[in-house]
């Protein structure tokens, strides 16, 4: 079985058209020279330090968007978030990857909310772990395809055999389509984005045993 070094040498390696891929390609208007070899470090260590920890949940959606992982390396986590995911890992020295302001992403903002509410650690992924653009402009978002997805198989069966996770969570209805297309069960939560944040964190307390956020205003004031 290969470890950590091999798995994001080998996520590095992937290629496709119309998807970026933070690990070995850079943008010319956003990343510092040495983007991919920081976005690769920051991956590791949050690897190493979730196997290490022995995480018991995984939350997986469907791939990277172009202003949080695409720029960090690292799912569901913008820029602004960098801090709460080496904070989440025992203060791991994750360093941004671009130049400029550190830009926001809603849908990070609202998942690091809510896992600094469960206070343990919890690793996130995406089905196809790179960044699916549309043709012809690398600044947008679009759904990764069946072949795409089945390429990246191998790493996602390497991370949950390796996390041996209690509970998987795919975050949204198109991660859970894609994961039960690749024949894995996961607990479905609703996706924060275009109205869904609500019936996402309610989910998500679910899951963990939360007290509902509904009793506390002042958590729900930022978004």
């Amino acid at each position: 079985m290969m470890n950590t070094a091999q798995f994001v040498e080998t996520l590095a390696n992937l290629s496709f058209t119309d998807a970026f891929n933070p690990y070995s390609d850079a943008c010319d208007d956003f990343d510092q020279d040495d983007a991919p070899a920081i976005r690769r470090k920051n991956l590791k260590l949050v690897l190493d330090a979730a196997i290490e920890r022995k995480v018991d949940s995984i939350w997986i959606a469907r791939d990277l968007g172009y202003r949080g992982g695409r720029r960090t390396g690292l799912a569901l986590t913008d820029e602004a978030h960098l801090t709460d995911h080496s904070i989440l890992y025992g203060d791991l020295p994750l360093v941004r990857a671009t130049k400029g302001p550190a830009l926001a992403e809603r849908t990070a903002s609202v998942i690091w909310e809510t896992l600094n509410r469960i206070q343990r650690p919890v690793f996130l992924w995406n089905v196809f772990p790179l960044h699916p653009h549309e043709h012809g402009d690398p600044q947008s978002n679009r759904c990764h395809t069946r072949t795409e997805r089945n390429a990246c198989r191998p790493l996602l069966s390497w991370l949950l055999d390796v996390l041996d996770p209690r509970i998987v969570v795919a975050v949204g209805r198109d991660a859970q389509f894609a994961l039960a297309d690749l024949g894995i069960e996961a607990m479905q939560v609703r996706h924060p984005s275009y109205g869904g944040q609500s019936d996402f964190i309610s989910g998500i307390e679910g899951l963990y045993g939360l007290p509902s956020a509904a009793r506390g205003s002042q958590q729900l004031a930022m978004f």
